[in-house]
C-alpha cells in the first residue's frame, strides 16, 4: 500500500498549484509518498492518484454543529476522582458546572465530559457507576449553555444515557471495539463519534508498547475502524479520528505521530489531537506535575493547528484560545 502525507504550509503567498488541506487554513504543493520498507520520497500534487487527493482536500462538514473550517478547541471536564491531571477536583456535580461555565467563558468550542479515567494502568469501572457520574452533568451543562457537549466512554450504555442527557458527539478511546453494542448505539442515534487509536487497554497499555511503523501502524488501525463505522450505519462525514497520543505509545511513538500528523488527513475525516498535559510533554518540557504542563502543552496543539487538526482537545482553554487567536492573527 502506498501512503501520502501532505507536507502542510499556511504562507499567505500561496502558489497556483497549491490544493488546500481538507478545506481548512493549510495548503500544501507537494507530499511524501510513504510505502512499508521503503524511505519517503518527496511528491508534487500532480503525481498524487485522484482518489487519495480528493480524500487529503475535500472540505470536512460540521461535527456536531461546529465548523471544521478553522481550529476547535474541546475543554476537557473530567467527573473522576482518578485522572491523571485533575482527578477529584470536579466530580461533585456543582464543580463539574461551575468549571464548564469557565472553560466556556475561556473560549472553548465543545466540552468533552468523562466519567472513567484511560491513564495508564486505570482499572475499568461498572456502566452504571458511569453514568451516574456523567449523565447528571451533561444534563445540568446542556440545562444552562448551548455548547455542543462529547462524552468521553467506551461504552454504550454510557453513551446513550449522556446522549438522552443532551450530548451531541461521543467520544470512544477504543474506536468501537470494547463494547458491542457501541456501533449501533451511536449509528441510531444520528450523532458524530471520534475514533481514537490505542494499543492495548488503559491497564496494560503502557507497558512496553510496540509497532513496525507506529506512524502507519495507526493509520491502518484508523482506516479500518472508520470502514467497521460506516459498515455500521455511521457515515464518513459523521466521523472524526484520533491518533491516541499517550495511549500506548513510547515518548518516540508520540513524537513520530506529531511529526506526521498530516498524513491522517487521508481518511478523509476530520482530526483531533488529545495531547494535553500528557507524559512526553512533562519529560521533554521538565515538568514532572501534569499542571505544570501548560505551555507545553499549548505548543503541541499549535504544532497540531500547522498541521491542519481541526480539533484541540485541552485542559487549559484559556491559555489554548489566547496562542490560537495570535497565532491566527499572525498567519
Amino acid at each position: 500500500m502506498t501512503y501520502y502525507r501532505p507536507i502542510p504550509m499556511s504562507d499567505p503567498h500561496r502558489p497556483k498549484e497549491a490544493r488546500t488541506l481538507a478545506g481548512g487554513w493549510c495548503w500544501f504543493t507537494h507530499a511524501e509518498r510513504i510505502a512499508r520498507g521503503r524511505h519517503g520520497e518527496v511528491v508534487p500534487v500532480a503525481d498524487i492518484p485522484e482518489d487519495v487527493l480528493q480524500r487529503l482536500t475535500a472540505p470536512r462538514a460540521a461535527i456536531a454543529g461546529l465548523s471544521m473550517t478553522r481550529p476547535a478547541i474541546m475543554g476537557i471536564l473530567n467527573v473522576t476522582p482518578d485522572s491523571f491531571s485533575d482527578g477529584g477536583r470536579f466530580d461533585a456535580p456543582e464543580a463539574a458546572l461551575a468549571q464548564a461555565g469557565r472553560m466556556i467563558d475561556a473560549g472553548a468550542d465543545i466540552l468533552d465530559i468523562g466519567g472513567e479515567s484511560t491513564r495508564p494502568g486505570a482499572a475499568t469501572i461498572d456502566p452504571a457507576q458511569e453514568v451516574a457520574r456523567t449523565a447528571p452533568v451533561v444534563a445540568a451543562i446542556r440545562q444552562r449553555h448551548e455548547v455542543p457537549i462529547s462524552i468521553d466512554t467506551r461504552k454504550a450504555e454510557v453513551a446513550r444515557a449522556a446522549l438522552e442527557a443532551g450530548a451531541t458527539l461521543v467520544n470512544d478511546v477504543a474506536a468501537l471495539t470494547y463494547d458491542g453494542d457501541m456501533a449501533q448505539t451511536v449509528a441510531s442515534s444520528g450523532a458524530p463519534v471520534c475514533l481514537m487509536h490505542a494499543q492495548g487497554d488503559p491497564a496494560t497499555m503502557q507497558d512496553a508498547p510496540h509497532y513496525e511503523d507506529v506512524v502507519l501502524d495507526v493509520y491502518d488501525f484508523l482506516s479500518d475502524r472508520v470502514a467497521a463505522a460506516e459498515a455500521a450505519g455511521i457515515r464518513r462525514d459523521r466521523i472524526v479520528v484520533d491518533p491516541g497520543i499517550g495511549f500506548g505509545k513510547t515518548l518516540e511513538h508520540n513524537l513520530t505521530l506529531l511529526k506526521n500528523l498530516s498524513i491522517f488527513h487521508g481518511l478523509g475525516c476530520p482530526v483531533l489531537l488529545g495531547a494535553s498535559r500528557k507524559r512526553f510533554i512533562g519529560t521533554l518540557g521538565n515538568a514532572p506535575q501534569a499542571h505544570d504542563r501548560t505551555s507545553g502543552s499549548v505548543a503541541v496543539a499549535l504544532h497540531g493547528v500547522r498541521h491542519g487538526v481541526q480539533i484541540l482537545r485541552v485542559h487549559d482553554t484559556y491559555a489554548t484560545r489566547q496562542a490560537l487567536s495570535l497565532h491566527q492573527a499572525l498567519n
